[in-house]
């Protein structure tokens, strides 16, 4: 609902050219409709250690199990929601994790599994690039910690 009050505002209005899905990307036969997207944002599900400057019990609440499991979720999601993307479009993959296992592998193993998928590079001056995607520390900016990656989808 934010998005949508968010993207009236801009005056970007739901239609032909703008479909907005807030779904389970685990079971996009649910809910696909066949139509290819231009642009995909993923803000995959992740174990939020980026938010260790205001919550520093997160470093005490996750274990390597927990881990784990978000990392195989997130490589679940890229791949069930690639094949949405028509070619040339592009993926924004999001964590609010400032661990490589979620962030930078991640989307690293996402690459070397898929030859139509290219890494590009976001210029956020003051903000790093880490591997294929940009990384901001907590803190950082008085932000929390924050991933992001464009993948773009070859023709």
């Amino acid at each position: 609902e934010r998005v949508r009050e968010n993207l009236d505002r801009l005056g970007f209005n739901e239609g032909e050219k703008l479909r907005l899905r807030a779904a389970d990307a685990t079971e996009v036969e649910s809910w696909w409709d066949g139509r290819r997207f231009d642009r995909i944002l993923l803000d995959a599900p992740c174990t939020a250690t980026g938010v260790i400057r205001r919550h520093p019990e997160i470093k005490w609440l996750r274990t390597p199990g927990q881990v784990d499991q978000a990392a195989v979720l997130q490589a679940r999601l890229l791949l069930r929601l690639w094949p949405l993307l028509r070619p040339g479009g592009i993926l924004l993959y999001a964590t609010c994790s400032v661990l490589d296992s979620e962030n930078g592998s991640r989307v690293t193993g996402f690459l070397e599994q898929h030859p139509e998928a290219r890494a590009e590079r976001i210029e956020a001056a003051p903000c790093r690039q880490v591997g294929p995607g940009v990384q901001i520390l907590p803190g950082e900016l008085e932000m929390d910690g924050f991933y992001y990656a464009r993948i773009r989808k070859q023709p």
